[in-house]
């Protein structure tokens, strides 16, 4: 009898067997190594990159969070400035960094959703490149108006621009902001004859609009609020699902008769892609437990910012989102950033 082929086949098979069990031996080091680097992040200072200025409201935002991450992790959190093309340079360094959990980026709406559709290269890819961690809040975008206008309602100032050639001029923090992109969009779903002004910043629009130089404005509530609370300016509507908790008289566009128009200014902290996911989950835990804070989401309500909790998954599904809306309207508008 010939034993040649089934004692060949039973050497495969073992062969077969080994493999599959070194794998599993390897995948299973794999995963322990990555659990107990986990348990033993962080060893060393992290680097916050903040691609913009100090001094603003996104600046600040990632100052005061640092400040509470510095204690629950042990381990000290250095902001370090890097502004440059509306983000895109801070956000290009953090997206070629070392995916270990020592270097963040905090990343603003317009740096990640919308500089990639307005500017011509932006030096990253935004979906790609980089690993959500944790979103920390959103900034209330206001549409305000000059009381000495016609028109005190969101519905009235629309029908007051169809009928008005020229069209109503809006001012906006600048060209390829979030605050133009929510003028655009208004402009899209209600059909409103609106003008786009950038200004080089959000305080310059509302002061303009204060003066009475221009009529209409998309603002930050952090430029806005002081003018609203004197009776300086109207504010006609929040671009937003829900009402504000910071500004709950204001009503939002969808109450107002305009539906569809529902975008918000948010701020995140984000990691570089392959940064391991026990990394992730334990900085998504610790800057949760910061932003639950009852002193913490005060300060952050002072500088403008409403405090978020939730998953990367949850901050995943927003920004994917929000990349493909805005990109549409962005396309539509015809906007570009030089």
């Amino acid at each position: 009898m010939n034993f040649t082929k089934p004692r060949a086949s039973r050497l495969v098979l073992q062969s077969l067997l080994g493999l599959l069990g070194l794998c599993a031996a390897q995948s299973s080091f794999a995963q322990t190594a990555s659990a107990n680097n986990a348990a033993a992040y962080p060893s060393k200072a992290i680097r916050l990159i903040v691609p913009f200025a100090p001094g603003g409201v996104t600046d600040t935002s990632g100052r005061i969070v640092a400040e509470g991450l510095s204690r629950r992790l042990n381990q000290q959190v250095i902001i370090e400035n890097k502004p440059g093309a509306s983000g895109n340079i801070g956000a290009q360094l953090v997206s070629t960094a070392l995916p270990d959990g020592y270097t963040l980026l905090l990343a603003l709406d317009g740096t990640l959703v919308i500089n990639p559709h307005a500017y011509e290269k932006v030096g990253f890819n935004a979906l790609k490149d980089f690993a959500p961690v944790a979103k920390l809040g959103d900034s209330v975008i206001i549409l305000v108006a000059n009381p000495g206008q016609p028109f005190k309602t969101l519905k009235d100032m629309v029908t007051a621009s169809k009928a008005t050639p020229q069209g109503l001029s809006f001012g906006t923090s600048g060209n390829g902001s979030i605050t133009h992109i929510a003028g655009e969009l208004l402009k899209e779903k209600s059909g409103a004859n609106l003008v786009h002004i950038a200004y080089k910043g959000g305080g310059p629009a509302a002061a303009d609009v204060t003066a009475g130089h221009t009529p209409l404005a998309f603002s930050s509530a952090s430029s806005v609020s002081q003018y609203i609370q004197s009776g300086k300016l109207i504010a006609l509507g929040v671009p937003s699902a829900k009402r504000s908790i910071a500004f709950p008289d204001i009503p939002t566009f969808t109450e107002s008769g305009v539906p569809g128009v529902e975008l918000n200014s948010w701020v995140g902290i984000l990691a570089p892609t392959g940064t391991p996911a026990p990394i992730i989950d334990k900085l998504n835990r610790e800057i949760n437990a910061v932003l639950a804070d009852p002193a913490v989401k005060e300060r952050l309500l002072v500088s403008g910012i409403i405090a978020a909790q939730g998953s990367p998954a949850d901050f995943e599904k927003e920004i994917q989102k929000d990349y493909a809306l805005y990109g549409n309207v962005i396309k539509q508008a015809g906007i570009k950033v030089n």
